[in-house]
């Protein structure tokens, strides 16, 4: 494995796998009485969070303290940032402290990169989410999820998602997590088709390796998975759309679209949702929506991300059951 995580297209297919596969293994651990592995005691991690977060910051805390390491959380909110510290005095305090891997989330585009090549800091950084740029874990949550439910959890292993048609549908242009599940889905084989509105699909986004489309009905009927995803009204400046009722007709997910798509196919998404404008509450609440599997295998990529990045060359989980001191 590379020593940063900080873009899902830097992943190769065979990497992007063994995530995956490692994921599995991690999954496991969910299933045990005691749910910790010993992987990286003595190893500090820190969260630092520039943006608020509920469930990417939760995720990655239950991911470390399940791998046993010394977790450190920090917010812009209250510290010294709020004062006008700069990132490269936040990142030079770490590093006098001696942590060894900082996940982090942060409002300006770039800002992970610049952590991880500055020499500011030795440690291993994972990019938790950089403005509109990036959201590496949350794609290999997505596609995690998507192989267990479209291949299966044992079937799966060793497997890509060659041949599956995903749709993302929604405001792609402020969304990090539509350009990181872009990437990787390309990676690991599937065919990606974006679906917004003009004024919401990004200018250059012909050179991204999927097609466009601005009509949501006619993509349904051939999709294997569906992933809705939220309107940022907290990055627009602008009207991009007449009023949520137009978005909502033209471009929401509810209960006759959802009956369109083939039986087998899944409907997804990245959180928080607005019930009501981009996904109903009857599709929200049916069997067929993977939300509250995306946040528990969000805690096993994780896991996975970490274990991988700093947890040397054990095997990731063993047989024996493993107490905590």
């Amino acid at each position: 494995m590379m020593r940063h995580l900080i873009s899902a297209a830097d992943l190769t297919r065979d990497e992007a796998v063994l995530i995956l596969d490692t994921a599995e293994e991690m999954a496991r651990v969910a299933d045990r009485p005691i749910k910790k592995l010993p992987t990286l005691r003595g190893r500090t991690v820190v969260n630092l969070f520039f943006e608020d977060s509920t469930r990417t910051r939760i995720s990655f805390e239950a991911a470390e303290k399940r791998l046993s390491a010394d977790v450190i959380n920090f917010t812009a909110k209250g510290s010294s940032v709020s004062k006008g510290e700069s990132l490269k005095d936040t990142a030079q305090t770490l590093e006098a402290m001696g942590v060894d891997a900082v996940v982090i989330r942060h409002g300006a585009s770039g800002a992970p990169y610049r952590l991880a090549t500055s020499g500011w800091i030795d440690a291993a950084v994972i990019n938790a989410g950089d403005g509109t740029h990036q959201h590496p874990t949350q794609a290999l949550l997505d596609a995690f999820t998507m192989r267990r439910r479209l291949v299966g959890k044992d079937a799966g292993i060793g497997q890509d998602l060659a041949g599956k048609r995903i749709t993302i549908v929604g405001d792609i242009l402020h969304s990090r997590v539509a350009r990181s599940n872009v990437d990787l889905l390309h990676t690991l084989g599937a065919e990606v088709t974006l679906v917004a509105p003009p004024t919401l699909v990004p200018v250059g986004v012909e050179t991204w390796p999927c097609e466009i489309s601005y009509d949501l009905d006619t993509t349904l009927p051939k999709s294997d998975a569906v992933m809705m995803l939220r309107v940022q009204r907290e990055r627009m400046n602008a009207a991009f759309f007449p009023t949520e009722r137009e978005y909502s007709r033209r471009y929401g997910l509810d209960g006759d679209r959802m009956a369109r798509m083939p039986e087998h196919a899944v409907v997804m998404h990245p959180g928080p949702m607005v019930r009501g404008m981009e996904i109903t509450a009857e599709v929200a609440d049916s069997d067929r929506c993977t939300v509250v599997e995306q946040v528990a295998n969000g805690v096993s990529i994780r896991m996975a991300v970490l274990y991988l990045l700093l947890g040397g060359n054990e095997p990731a989980v063993t047989n024996t059951r493993t107490e905590e001191k």
